[in-house]
């Protein structure tokens, strides 16, 4: 009987191709994995209503939310690390006088701090999803797991100078995650490991974005896709295609899983 494996997905630029689309090489892959008694699992920057769809559609419930901060395993909330109020106050009010608006995420919903804006609209249009609610005061009442902070890279030490509370991890020309301090893809993995109890050796995970840097370089068996930036295929063990030419099956055959 084949050892049960637990293969953490990252999603955009890994499960989903450039179209943000799942190629059909990738769903008959975690097909044929969950044949096999293996755990599939997602680890994304994306919140949970972000790709509910995804989930349904691969049947997966056990997921690493927003860089590592909401963290589910079979369904169970296991982990939760919700940003400082406030310092994200602070942080809102200086991007609002800046002209930088900012998104806030739960696990249900995304609400900008501004009715409208060019960087938010361009940014989110590459995710397939609309431009988010307006209630700038929604951080107050609620626990925010992730902000989106809209602003050119060269505008973003100001940020990282003056908030030492949160990492900054660039997704977008125009966006950066704001995440609380060293948080990370692995730290939510880490969390689900000890609730499973599966040993490093068995831990597999794929991704190709800076946000993947720190998942890969813990993972035993990492997978760097070829679409991937240098920075994940210099931490990765391996390195497969690139997502749109079979790269995670390819990848799969490469670490001896199918």
């Amino acid at each position: 009987m084949t050892q049960q494996s637990i293969i953490f997905f990252d999603i955009d630029g890994t499960l989903l191709d450039h179209n943000k689309e799942l190629p059909g090489s990738t769903v008959e892959a975690i097909k044929e994995l969950k044949r096999e008694g293996h755990i599939v699992a997602i680890a994304t920057g994306r919140g949970p209503f972000m790709y509910k769809e995804i989930r349904e559609k691969l049947g997966i419930n056990t997921y690493v939310s927003y860089n590592g901060q909401y963290v589910v395993v079979e369904g169970e909330v296991v982990y939760s690390n919700p940003l400082q109020k406030a310092a994200l106050k602070n942080l809102t009010e200086d991007a609002l006088e800046n002209n930088t608006p900012v998104v806030f995420l739960d696990p249900d919903v995304m609400k900008a701090n501004v009715p409208e804006h060019s960087y938010i609209t361009e940014s989110i249009k590459t995710l397939k999803m609309g431009f988010p609610t307006y209630d700038p005061s929604y951080y107050e009442n609620n626990a925010i797991y992730q902000t989106l902070l809209f602003c050119e890279e060269k505008d973003e030490k100001q940020y990282i100078d003056a908030f030492p509370e949160f990492d900054f991890v660039r997704w977008h020309p125009l966006s950066t995650d704001v995440l609380p301090k060293d948080g990370s893809k692995a730290k939510g993995i880490e969390k689900a490991l000890e609730k499973l109890q599966i040993p490093a050796e068995r831990v597999y995970a794929f991704g190709d974005g800076l946000n993947d840097v720190e998942m890969l370089s813990m993972v035993k068996n990492s997978v760097a896709m070829g679409n991937g930036v240098d920075e994940v295929k210099a931490c990765a063990k391996y390195v497969t295609k690139p997502v749109d030419e079979d790269g995670i099956y390819h990848g799969l055959k490469m670490v001896g899983l199918l």
